[in-house]
């Protein structure tokens, strides 16, 4: 392990980067089991929650990725699975999973947000103003059970219709902010269904102490220390989304605690900071498809830091702007990033398109295409499809159909 104030290369950084993140293992040869995944999520501590269904729901990714064939009604299970549920949803990076064990550390934001404060301007203010829709609202819920916004019997449309939602919805989103109301269930097209907290949670958590904010924020803090191996002081904050006032001050108690270990990375102009206990990997044998949000790479100046590649995500940017395509994954191999993929599940079909594929500067297509291929052969068996296709947009598309 490196000593204090000691220096490591940027080589060694993306080793225990990949290796922390739970990459480089090999994968079981079957399928891997609801266990398996919950010790994956506890491992990363956050798993950001996204709709995008281009390939499947971004959030099932990350299983992928790390545990090959898995079964996404496990990750259902694990996160509405009446009070037993081992995962609640909240806003830890953007809208997430988070082990309930969390929900403590996180009842600061939950009162900050019934104060007005880490909120949307237009949810604050609708806070402040509309305290008696709020309370209708939270009433009607805790006397009919589980409800949808739509099942919601007030249906008045609030003045401007921000976002064009009803003041129900803004209600139920102050709630949901302020730890009142939590997800119970998603149905249909992935709608939340909303319930009071203390009828969702396990007791044993709705039974636990809450913490000091700044006890919380420290916690916080060395979780994702613990979840991203190496890290910049604003990475670490990014992980779960803390405030740069509320953190910085925390970081130089942390190291004098050891729960820190302040390092300098080759490369890197900023401090950067180790979880007690890492080891560097001799060798990383890392191969993986990754999701747009996958907390490996969603902070986007550590990735470029870390693999000289930046990521950006394209789906809002024009078609003929585009430079990689609508919904790319990067695929690490080893312990970088190797090439890029615009991957799209064609259900009726059963194909994987893969739409383009481009390899990253330094590495010759022969090299990737092998070990590309057969990850994308591995995510189509995960997703039920029988053919991968390729389309011909990419410097690696004829390596890709030559195999």
């Amino acid at each position: 392990m490196p000593r204090r104030s000691s220096s490591i290369s940027l080589a060694e950084a993306r080793r225990i980067a990949i290796a922390t993140q739970g990459f480089g293992a090999d994968r079981q040869t079957g399928e891997a089991d609801i266990g398996d995944l919950r010790r994956m999520i506890e491992r990363l501590g956050v798993v950001q929650i996204d709709s995008v269904n281009v390939i499947a729901r971004a959030h099932t990714l990350p299983g992928f990725s790390r545990l090959g064939r898995y079964q996404t009604a496990d990750l259902d299970r694990l996160a509405y699975q009446g009070r037993k549920r081992k995962l609640f949803e909240y806003w830890g990076h953007e809208a997430s999973y988070l082990p309930v064990s969390l929900q403590p550390l996180f009842r600061w934001r939950m009162d900050r947000a019934a104060r007005g404060e880490g909120v949307y301007t237009g949810l604050a203010k609708f806070g402040r103003e509309r305290q008696d829709v709020i309370e209708k609202v939270r009433q009607e819920i805790a006397d009919r059970g589980p409800l949808a916004a739509a099942e919601l019997s007030h249906e008045h449309k609030g003045e401007g219709g921000w976002w064009g939602w009803s003041e129900g919805k803004r209600a139920l989103e102050w709630l949901f902010w302020a730890g009142k109301v939590t997800t119970r269930t998603r149905r249909g097209a992935f709608e939340r269904v909303y319930d009071l907290t203390e009828r969702v949670l396990p007791q044993e958590i709705i039974d636990l102490p809450t913490p000091e904010p700044r006890d919380a924020q420290k916690r916080l803090l060395s979780l994702s220390a613990s979840a991203l191996g190496i890290a910049s002081e604003r990475c670490l904050r990014d992980y779960y989304r803390l405030d740069a006032e509320d953190a910085k001050p925390l970081f130089a108690e942390l190291v004098e605690a050891g729960d820190l270990i302040p390092v300098s990375v080759e490369g890197w102009p900023k401090q950067a900071y180790l979880a007690p206990g890492i080891r560097i990997p001799r060798k990383v044998e890392a191969r993986a498809l990754l999701a747009p949000f996958d907390p490996l790479v969603w902070q986007r100046e550590r990735a470029e830091a870390l693999y000289g590649v930046r990521i950006r995500l394209e789906i809002y940017t024009p078609a003929h702007k585009r430079t990689h395509g609508y919904y790319v994954l990067p695929f690490l191999l080893g312990d970088t990033l190797a090439a890029r993929v615009d991957l799209k599940a064609d259900r009726p079909a059963s194909v994987l398109l893969v739409q383009a594929a481009h390899a990253e500067a330094g590495f010759e297509p022969a090299r990737v295409a092998e070990p590309l291929a057969a990850e994308l052969r591995l995510m189509a068996d995960w997703l039920g499809l029988e053919t991968v296709r390729y389309q011909g947009r990419g410097d690696l598309d004829a390596a890709l159909k030559s195999l």
